[in-house]
């Protein structure tokens, strides 16, 4: 029996009008013809960073017509617009035939900026495609109610993936053969919620000129920014204190300890845009200048999370402390501005356990008199 055609053309004026994300996404490349949609416009929907399709008189939306689809490709679609709220509705196209667009079902988004898909492959494109892999690999294993709950931590570790292409590190010492020569035979994710976990079989050569296979499992977390706010003026620095699980897992007599403002890189952000929204959300501080104290693996046995460490000048009076955090994300978060000089008495007293605080506490011990010369002007 041949395959179920699509009852009318789909058109399409967002994000998968790119070619790239569209063969992604249907798991074949379209064939597709442009078309316009009269009294319409596309624009971003305010605060995110996919397109919103809108009545807009006198303007003509112009978007590509994909006709033949068979069922299987439709659900495809379905299945990648339906988390963000988005279904098939009819419109007439400017040459009087009859097609779908997918639009939201409710009135759930705002009218942004005029959406731009130049602007978009460039800023959101790398890690679109990136999470429309993972996304459609669920396809007819996860239902769509899950894979919503999924979609945060599904961009970031998209952004993680896109971060760590980008990256150019010195090989002055190394001598690994790089990730080219490693064959990865298989792959199972056995657990996947806002953390994963892989197993995984990679064969690579050893440096004796022989090469091995090994079973490994590896926790999916994702990149993250760190910042460690510094007012110069004052010689005053921004902690926080929160409870977490793993120090009460192991049966830390204290499960409550003291660190630098951290917090997982969203899809779609830079790393500096991450440091600056969580000293927001967790101090409801505004950083100035950010300067890179150290990028690093903290424990590259095992786990996938890579840190981007900064120190963040700031002015920090003593009542910007408080009690901070976005209680939907269960935080309960207390700051204290406290003198340069008490962190590093906690350090030397073992009070500070946080790898990323110690990492950021010693840059700024190093970089200190610079940063307090340059801000008195001396």
């Amino acid at each position: 029996m041949p395959p179920v055609k699509s009852p009318d053309g789909i058109v399409l004026f967002g994000t998968l009008t790119d070619p790239d994300l569209l063969q992604i996404v249907l798991g074949a490349v379209a064939d597709a013809q442009p078309v316009v949609l009269q009294d319409h416009a596309v624009f971003t929907a305010a605060g995110e960073s996919f397109p919103l399709l809108l009545p807009s008189v006198g303007d003509q939306a112009k978007g590509l017509l994909l006709e033949g689809l068979t069922a299987q490709q439709v659900a495809r679609l379905d299945y990648y617009e339906a988390p963000y709220g988005y279904a098939l509705q009819p419109v007439v196209l400017a040459d009087g035939r009859g097609a779908q667009v997918y639009r939201p079902t409710g009135d759930q988004y705002s009218k942004g900026a005029e959406w731009c898909l130049a602007d978009w492959q460039r800023s959101q494109g790398a890690m679109t495609r990136e999470a429309a892999h993972e996304i459609m690999g669920m396809f007819g294993q996860t239902t769509l109610s899950a894979l919503q709950g999924k979609l945060g931590s599904i961009r970031s570790r998209a952004q993680s993936r896109v971060n760590a292409r980008a990256e150019r590190i010195p090989n002055a010492l190394r001598q690994g053969a790089g990730r080219d020569a490693v064959t990865l035979e298989a792959q199972n994710r056995p657990y996947s919620r806002f953390f994963a976990m892989d197993e995984l079989s990679l064969r690579h050569p050893r440096f004796d000129g022989g090469e091995q296979l090994i079973h490994r499992e590896v926790f999916v977390s994702v990149d993250a920014a760190v910042v460690l706010p510094y007012d110069p003026l004052r010689d005053t620095v921004l902690l926080i204190e929160q409870f977490r699980a793993a120090p009460f897992a192991r049966g830390d007599m204290n499960p409550w300890g003291l660190e630098a403002i951290a917090g997982r890189i969203d899809g779609g952000e830079t790393p500096e845009m991450s440091a600056r929204r969580e000293a927001f959300e967790e101090a409801g501080i505004t950083l100035k200048e950010l300067l890179p104290a150290a990028n690093y693996y903290p424990s590259p046995g095992a786990l996938m999370e890579y840190l981007y460490c900064y120190i963040g000048l700031a002015d920090l009076p003593p009542e910007v402390a408080g009690i901070g955090g976005l209680p939907s994300e269960g935080e309960d978060i207390r700051s204290l501005v406290v003198p340069f000089g008490d962190l590093m008495s906690a350090l030397r007293s073992g009070e500070v356990q946080n790898g990323p605080l110690l990492i950021c506490a010693m840059f700024l011990e190093r970089e200190r008199e610079r940063l307090r010369s340059a801000a008195s002007g001396a």
